[in-house]
């Protein structure tokens, strides 16, 4: 058997020193002008008003969830509830939080964002380049060399050193971009299991993003992981599934090796097992539900997936971490939002966008408003829209009817839908489907859109951050994206900016 401990001490020198160190953020961070301008912004706001300081902070990330998919959700959620006007006037649980602000996204080398550059920025206080997990823009992408000395300190980082418990939630692949900005530093985000590397990375000792997951001093180590992308962690001599299989090239399991580095420490990988976690007794839960990505939570519904839904993940998440008298950070993204619109999908976007204001509404439900602050947002949009001028009340995914209730056609005589696409695979090439006798609001359905593409892509407009809490009052105005990092540094006095 696989000595664990000894694998563990293989972990690169810079890394283990950034976790002794987390509150002392290096050079190449504090140094950085984005760095230095947002910590200014937050600087700002807090000699105006003093509030009281947040023991915990729960941040919550729709992935892909820009303002037309709010309020698309907040429509499509009030036209399930019975009694309801029409689901214009209702509101997603986050959205009548008292404080709001609109976000710029973009990354330092691209105006349309990708995940890996905006989770960064909101996780570091530092924007970078796209497909780079919390280094500095001064790396290369997919070079591990460049991204050596580089490397940035995460807000998790500067909770462990404090003393908080944390936490990261996702219902796509833990290692996915977004959860894997805020505990792993790699110069490319593909990198998530071991087999992943190039020659260079593995000669230049870079790791890959399961490995900095789990193998971390227990000290440093996540209290809860939660999400899929199970294949990452195991053995690829390990079947996962029906004709799957684990992808760890080095022989390691690393779900062996997280029972065995931290006390009281339980690994799970269905819902059976989910629930018959005894919070009291359980200090490092790590949960892996899926292969790859977790269902779609309107597919989660339907079948029995065995997984958990990310309200039920947050509520675990939170009785794990509130054991901690000295608080915690939890970070929970709904990681499949931003795929179902890649795939020209509104339903599946929509019922995830919900289900992500469920899970808000757990968590302020189950929280103590005075101490904790929780905030809301999205790391990016899409070019999802809603358009015609369909009469109020009418079905949000399904085609337009004019005031009065007559179909509305277009000038090719043919009805359309209310949401869209500016590009993605639902384009129309020669001439649009007549959609006269199709069930545009199954899930199916996959909503038109004008530019060709095999997968939809991310928009470059402003989102939104709503926020309620100690701290929640320097949410305001229209801020860069890595001010976030200092709200939270701020709220929580991690000392990770030096005022």
């Amino acid at each position: 058997m696989i000595n664990m401990k000894k694998v563990a001490a293989l972990v690169s020198c810079s890394l283990v020193t950034m976790a002794t160190n987390a509150a002392v953020l290096p050079a190449t961070q504090t140094d950085s002008q984005w760095f230095k301008t947002s910590a200014q912004v937050v600087s700002d706001k807090t000699l105006q008003t003093n509030k009281t300081q947040a023991k915990n902070v729960i941040l919550f990330v729709g992935d892909g969830m820009g303002v037309s998919t709010l309020t698309a959700a907040r429509i499509y959620q009030g036209q399930q509830i019975q009694g309801n006007q029409g689901g214009e006037e209702n509101f997603l649980s986050f959205e009548q939080f008292p404080n709001t602000a609109l976000v710029k996204t973009y990354n330092t080398n691209q105006q349309t964002p990708d995940s890996a550059g905006t989770m960064t920025a909101m996780a570091t206080g530092v924007k970078s380049k796209a497909g780079v997990l919390s280094v500095s823009d001064a790396s290369l992408r997919a070079n591990c060399l460049s991204s050596k000395g580089n490397e940035l300190i995460t807000l998790v980082d500067l909770a462990n050193a404090k003393g908080l418990s944390t936490g990261v939630v996702s219902t796509a692949r833990i290692t996915h971009a977004t959860p894997a900005a805020t505990y792993a530093t790699t110069p490319e985000r593909n990198w998530e299991a071991d087999s992943n590397l190039p020659t260079e990375a593995i000669t230049n000792e870079c790791k890959d993003i399961a490995y900095q997951l789990v193998m971390r001093d227990e000290d440093n180590a996540l209290s809860v992981a939660l999400g899929g992308g199970r294949r990452n962690f195991i053995p690829d001599t390990v079947t996962d599934g029906e004709n799957k299989s684990g992808r760890r090239s080095d022989g390691v399991d690393l779900t062996q090796a997280w029972t065995e580095n931290f006390s009281n420490a339980a690994y799970v990988w269905d819902k059976e097992g989910f629930d018959a976690i005894d919070a009291d007794s359980t200090d490092h839960l790590l949960g892996l539900f899926n292969s790859s990505h977790m269902e779609y939570e309107a597919d989660r519904m339907d079948d029995t997936a065995g997984e958990p839904s990310l309200t039920e993940m947050t509520t675990k998440s939170i009785e794990i971490l509130n054991k901690n008298e000295q608080g915690y950070l939890l970070i929970v993204e709904s990681g499949r939002i931003d795929h179902a619109h890649h795939a020209g999908n509104a339903h599946r976007a929509l019922v995830d966008t919900v289900e992500l204001s469920n899970a808000v509404k757990a968590a302020f439900d189950n929280t103590n408003p005075d101490e904790t602050l929780i905030m809301v947002t999205a790391d990016h949009s899409h070019v999802f829209t809603i358009a015609g001028y369909p009469e109020r009340g009418n079905p949000i995914l399904g085609l337009v009817h004019n005031v009065g209730g007559e179909l509305a056609i277009a000038d090719d005589g043919k009805p359309y839908t209310t949401l869209g696409y500016t590009n993605g695979p639902g384009a129309v090439i020669a001439q649009r489907d007549d959609l006269s006798s199709v069930d545009t609001e199954q899930k199916d359905f996959m909503q038109q859109s004008l530019v060709p593409l095999s997968s939809e892509t991310h928009a470059g407009e402003d989102i939104t951050l709503h926020a309620t809490g100690p701290g929640s009052h320097l949410a305001q105005g229209v801020i860069e994206q890595n001010v976030i990092f200092h709200i939270i540094n701020q709220a929580q006095s991690l000392g990770g900016t030096k005022y």
